[in-house]
């Protein structure tokens, strides 16, 4: 299968695939503002289940006072769907009903239309975010201690942050060539993810041995640093490290997938409908 490279090429893609997921998704306002909905519930829920925990232990709970978890789980809102990417159920999908077939005869790798494609929609979703920040931050009156290099590291980790999800799920997507199905493994990635990326509580209230095995996953470098680089709660030996940890992790999917697909593309048998 014929590929094509070059920096100069991949970035002419990515504009061009960015600008038109972009255009697209603005057509698609209503389905847009449900998913940022879903989002939104998802992390008033989380912020409710803390502040009961804060207000039943004097006010803190390990550090964390009401209003450091209210803009924890405001810009948890963001950095969620930011991380947002091509899932093993559409990746399944596309094997079943033979759409994996085209995906293969074009001269780039497919998991660069999927990585543009959502980039651009990210793009949107941060458009609709912000009106609905606005409006909750006057609710529940978060404490930020924002800095310049605050805001700069977040920029960079929460596309870091994409990147590795992005890659991973493609991954475990890429398990469909063998399992016909991957959703049983994508619903185990979910359920380690919640526990040990900071999704459903910053990773300082997590126990001491389970931050340790955190450590030695992506998990944490795709919520967790994301969100406490923009509250100021990390020194910037911290910013550095998790900046660095997120490049390795990026550089290991990459090769993971690279290796993987050179396998599985071996395997695809086309079908549809």
């Amino acid at each position: 299968m014929r590929r094509v490279g070059g920096v100069q090429f991949l970035a002419t893609f990515y504009a061009r695939a960015i600008r038109f997921a972009i255009s697209r998704q603005f057509q698609y306002r209503v389905t847009n503002y449900l998913v940022l909905t879903a989002m939104f519930i998802e992390s008033l829920i989380y912020l409710a289940l803390w502040h009961a925990a804060t207000q039943a232990s004097g006010g803190s709970v390990g550090g964390w006072s009401t209003g450091a978890l209210s803009a924890y789980f405001l810009v948890w809102m963001l950095v969620r769907n930011m991380v947002i990417a091509f899932t093993p159920y559409g990746f399944s999908a596309r094997i079943e009903s033979g759409q994996f077939s085209s995906l293969m005869l074009r001269p780039m790798h497919p998991i660069h239309h999927d990585i543009a494609a959502f980039a651009g929609w990210k793009l949107v979703m941060i458009a609709f975010w912000l009106p609905v920040a606005t409006v909750l931050a006057l609710v529940v009156r978060p404490e930020l201690s924002v800095t310049p290099l605050g805001v700069t590291v977040f920029v960079v980790a929460a596309w870091g942050a994409y990147l590795i999800r992005a890659l991973y799920l493609w991954l475990l997507g890429l398990t469909s060539f063998w399992t016909t199905r991957s959703s049983a493994f994508f619903d185990v990635f979910l359920v380690v993810e919640i526990l040990l990326s900071g999704r459903m509580m910053p990773m300082s209230l997590l126990p001491q041995w389970l931050r340790d095995v955190a450590e030695l996953t992506p998990f944490p470098w795709t919520f967790g640093f994301p969100v406490e680089s923009l509250l100021g709660t990390l020194t910037t030996d911290e910013l550095l490290h998790g900046l660095v940890m997120q490049l390795v992790w990026i550089a290991v999917a990459s090769a993971a997938v690279a290796l993987v697909w050179r396998r599985a593309v071996r395997r695809h048998t086309s079908v549809g409908h």
